[in-house]
């Protein structure tokens, strides 16, 4: 059965694994987002949304010799901001396609796609959503994309809790109040194949 299995490493840094092969997904620079320990992560390759310290800090991944990648990752350009990169510049939107499954990463995703890019996005087994607003698009915004999309599981990033994240950023419940079929997880990890449930799955944040 094929499955990816994703790891949340807090804020909007993720890995992706298929097959032995591993990617992380806009790691953060030491001190960037409050409340996080510094990352050390080993993997085969590191995706950026763009260069922002809490985004592009590829140092944090120390990178591992691998055969060809499995994913087959497509790059959506957009914006970090609703004013066309007016504020805060580019943004790139991440989908990766490996053993018949697609998964998405919206980076700091500020503004609604194209209508090109969210012909793209549709049929996603996961997408990684932010959530908080301030930076990104806002728990309201990121509930419609999501009716727009249907995607069969929802993974929220890039928001606040008591524990950590800027506190400009709303909070996790301001998004899951929104939404249906939200579950929790005490672990950090999921694994996404056809036969995982359709949900909101938070997970938790280890350290």
């Amino acid at each position: 059965m094929p499955m990816i299995t994703l790891t949340w490493h807090g804020h909007s840094c993720w890995s992706a694994a298929f097959d032995g092969y591993t990617l992380v997904i806009d790691p953060y620079g030491p001190d960037t987002v409050p409340g996080l320990a510094p990352l050390a992560l080993t993997a085969n390759e590191v995706l950026c949304s763009h260069e922002h310290s809490d985004h592009g800090y590829r140092e944090a991944v120390k990178l591992l010799p691998g055969g060809p990648s499995p994913f087959k990752v497509t790059v959506l350009d957009s914006w970090h901001d609703g004013e066309e990169g007016a504020l805060r510049g580019p943004n790139k939107i991440f989908v990766l396609e490996a053993g018949g499954l697609r998964i998405a990463h919206l980076g700091d995703l500020g503004c609604r796609p194209a209508a090109a890019q969210l012909a793209a996005l549709k049929d996603l087994d996961a997408l990684m959503v932010p959530v908080g607003g301030h930076y990104t698009i806002g728990p309201e915004e990121a509930r419609d994309l999501c009716k727009i999309l249907h995607p069969r599981v929802i993974l929220p990033m890039h928001y606040t809790t008591d524990e950590y994240g800027y506190p400009v950023l709303a909070r996790l419940t301001a998004f899951t109040e929104l939404m249906d079929n939200v579950t929790y997880s005490k672990t950090n990890t999921i694994e996404i194949a056809r036969e995982t449930p359709a949900q909101t799955a938070v997970l938790t944040y280890l350290g």
